[in-house]
């Protein structure tokens, strides 16, 4: 079984010395991801946009890995204002809403003050 490492280009990578995503066999495992644009390092203060972006970032990811939201399975979401998580409702359905894999969410600080949202998620690319 290949293991693959993909990268988004993202810093935050390189400097805390880990992938955007591992694929392992059928398993794809996306990193915790936030809402910067990696082309710009820029991001939005809205949250809801902040969870679009999440979500292009980790479609880029999917894609790489020759998978898609269709394969996710686990998704986990963190916010540290829980009062937050309404607000992304829309977004989060959108992607997830034929989907529905396994979900949590969490209340608890990130790593950078501007970050207002962080998602992970866990594929499992379809055999055959």
């Amino acid at each position: 079984m290949t293991r693959t490492l993909i990268s988004s280009g993202s810093p935050y990578e390189h400097d805390i010395g880990y992938s955007r995503a591992v694929v392992d066999g059928e398993w794809v495992f996306v990193s915790g991801t936030t809402g910067f644009d990696y082309a710009t390092m820029t991001i939005s203060e809205d949250v809801a946009e902040q969870a679009e972006q999440c979500l292009h970032n980790i479609a880029a990811a999917l894609a790489q890995a020759n998978a898609s939201f269709a394969d996710v399975v686990r998704v986990t979401y963190v916010l540290p204002n829980a009062a937050d998580f309404a607000p992304c409702w829309p977004v989060l359905r959108r992607y997830f809403g034929e989907v529905r894999p396994a979900a949590m969410m969490l209340s608890a600080g990130l790593a950078d003050p501007r970050m207002k949202i962080e998602i992970e998620v866990t594929a499992r690319k379809r055999v055959g």
